[in-house]
């Protein structure tokens, strides 16, 4: 799986598990609405650690958390 597709799943998990919605994120973050949607759709190449950090901020975690996944491990990313 692409790194993309890790974030977006792994975005994903975080606000069902929270019972957050993607505006929820957006007012706690102050990650634009069309940036969240965006990372969540897959439709930019790659995610930059200042978006992610203030993503995490607004979840409530620390950016160690948010790669706390299966879905990071080497083996389930392409090269």
């Amino acid at each position: 799986m692409k790194l993309n597709e890790a974030v977006s799943i792994r975005l994903a998990e975080l606000l069902h598990e929270r019972n957050m919605t993607q505006y929820e994120l957006y007012t706690r973050s102050g990650v634009a609405k069309s940036t969240v949607n965006n990372i969540i759709n897959q439709t930019y190449p790659s995610v930059s650690l200042r978006i992610l950090h203030e993503m995490c901020q607004g979840l409530g975690i620390g950016l160690n958390d948010f790669f706390q996944s299966p879905l990071f491990d080497d083996a389930n990313l392409d090269p």
